[in-house]
């Protein structure tokens, strides 16, 4: 097993770090740079609780390697409302749509992607977006209310 050194731009920051050949991107950011907001869930790439924005696109961390995410950037939970809650992480709270919150920093990041490239999308699109997150307490409707509260305040 080798090391290399990376550099990414993460949350627009640079940031530069020597990792495992075989570190994921979900483990560099949670063991080394300490931003728990992304989770571990599953480590398959089926839940979508480790969703991060790589390089404009929604991606599983966990199944991205650190080394490949090399000259990337790189959006996590922490960087979505820096100085200020993002107006999606304020209506999940309002619209209960957080439960017990370990989905919802994924399905922060995916909706934030979808509302990046398409700021009126259809429940068909907001469906498809967020489909490769799982909420294992079942708040896809306030999820979706959530989204509607957003969009019609754009």
């Amino acid at each position: 097993m080798g090391k290399k050194s990376i550099r990414i731009q993460l949350n627009q920051e640079a940031v530069e770090c020597t990792v495992d050949d075989n570190m994921t991107l979900l483990d560099l950011l949670r063991d080394v740079l300490d931003l728990t907001g992304t989770k571990k869930g599953c480590d398959t790439g089926e839940c979508g609780a480790c969703t991060v924005i790589l390089d404009g696109k929604t991606v599983n961390a966990c199944l991205i390697l650190a080394v490949d995410a090399d000259g990337s950037e790189v959006q996590t939970i922490e960087g979505t409302g820096k100085l200020n809650l993002h107006p999606l992480q304020i209506s999940f709270v309002e619209n209960g749509a957080i439960q017990c919150g370990f989905c919802t920093p994924g399905f922060i990041m995916s909706a934030k992607a979808l509302l990046d490239r398409n700021p009126k999308p259809t429940d068909e699109e907001i469906k498809n977006a967020l489909s490769g997150n799982l909420c294992r307490c079942g708040s896809y409707n306030k999820i979706l209310t959530a989204m509607h509260k957003v969009i019609s305040k754009e």
